[in-house]
């Protein structure tokens, strides 16, 4: 079995247990639950809170003390114990704590998933730039392959997601033990500094101006993802509400015309390489921002009948809003950090993106919207919500285009920054 074909299965099941109920949770918790909005609210922050420190903490005992793939396979094994559990939980103050463990044990894996990725392809001399995207798109499939099934079995409204995601995540902790070694790569010094001992070397990256301002954006990008993850589904599922509309099918399936947005991915996911061959990093995180504001500007004005054009062409956007962004931060984290800090360096990428953005984009939206764009029956202006993103995302743009300094050469991505 190749190398490529491995790692293709690996990205496909990865993002199969996320796909299973990331965009249909909410539905089951306002069917099943009848729980309160505050309430789901702080649960969707548990993806934010564990990847604040549980990626970065990973990836320095991927770097220093056990193999990068071993470890990933003992996070899936527990995750899919916990959301085994999911279902059993009939209080929000223990569900809260059940999901940030399940989060605690999911998000560290995507950036464990880059590492073995990048150390089998380098290791077999292979251009990651070139050849990883390609291998990435499967993990798209994968998630649009989940909605499809949870949707079509009718279980976007039950407990069954979660033992889909619960049998999926056990397959791939047990997978993940026959993937490619990935061993430390951190050597232990007698006299390391305490920053050396703790792990924490990758944050050495900050010392660089422009490491620092890119992570800074990507935090900032990390918010633009937690708003479409949070409210895509739950805009279309208000629709519901309204008589001309509520018999529709992309009111009826959501999550169908949500994976539409998944399906874009697949195309933009190999568009990557030559972008950001051709023009840079910062013309492609700058198309990424730009693409955030079309994302939501096109739901403000879009609706399930006349306007519905609006909101497919927003999902197919939202390809190139996604990828741009999290597929080529990854890999330019990747080629300008030191191979002995590659774990623990995805981990920072990922901390300050779902980590700080996440929680950050999560808190300070459901304050805004709840001051701003809520009416006394509590419904919600979803035009105005939709608007104030999208002048978000566009503010974000130009402040970017502005501040990070990087003059694009096809040399660079080969040569490292920080040397531990």
């Amino acid at each position: 079995m190749s190398i490529k074909f491995r790692l293709i299965l690996m990205n496909i099941l990865q993002f199969f247990i996320w796909g299973s109920w990331l965009i249909t949770i909410g539905a089951y918790w306002f069917q099943n639950k009848h729980w309160s909005g505050s309430q789901f609210g702080a649960i969707f922050s548990t993806m934010g809170i564990a990847s604040l420190f549980m990626p970065s903490i990973l990836g320095m005992i991927a770097d220093r003390w056990i193999n990068a793939e071993k470890l990933y396979g003992i996070l899936h094994i527990g995750g899919a114990m916990v959301l085994f559990t999911v279902p059993m939980v009939d209080n929000p103050h223990t569900m809260f704590w059940v999901m940030l463990l399940n989060m605690a044990c999911y998000m560290p894996t995507i950036a464990l998933a880059i590492t073995v990725a990048y150390n089998a392809l380098k290791g077999s001399g292979i251009d990651i730039v070139k050849v990883y995207p390609p291998i990435r798109v499967w993990g798209t499939v994968g998630f649009i392959a989940a909605l499809w099934v949870v949707s079509l079995l009718h279980l976007e409204t039950t407990s069954g997601q979660f033992y889909v995601a619960s049998a999926a995540s056990l397959l791939l902790g047990l997978y993940a033990f026959s993937l490619p070694k990935c061993p430390p790569k951190m050597e232990r010094k007698a006299h390391a500094s305490l920053i050396e001992t703790l792990g924490f070397t990758s944050f050495a990256l900050f010392k660089n101006s422009k490491m620092a301002v890119f992570f800074l954006f990507a935090m900032l990008l990390g918010a633009s993802l937690q708003l479409t993850n949070a409210y895509g589904d739950t805009f279309l599922h208000d629709f519901a509400k309204i008589d001309a509309y509520k018999d529709l099918v992309p009111v009826k399936y959501p999550a169908i015309i949500m994976s539409i947005s998944q399906i874009s991915e697949t195309l933009f996911i190999l568009a990557i390489p030559f972008f950001l061959k051709r023009f840079g990093i910062k013309a492609v995180m700058f198309i990424s921002m730009i693409a955030w504001a079309l994302r939501f500007g096109l739901f403000a004005y879009g609706n399930p009948g006349s306007g519905l054009w609006m909101i497919v062409l927003s999902c197919i956007v939202y390809g190139m809003a996604f990828d741009f962004f999290n597929i080529s931060g990854s890999l330019f984290v990747e080629t300008q950090s030191d191979p002995r800090i590659r774990a623990s360096a995805q981990g920072l990428f990922m901390m300050m993106t779902n980590g700080v953005g996440a929680v950050l984009g999560s808190s300070i939206s459901g304050i805004v919207i709840e001051e701003f764009f809520t009416y006394p029956d509590q419904s919600k202006n979803w035009h105005g919500i939709w608007i104030a993103f999208a002048l978000y995302s566009l503010i974000v743009a130009i402040l970017f285009m502005l501040l990070f300094k990087h003059k694009h050469e096809p040399s660079a991505l080969q040569e490292p920054l920080l040397h531990a």
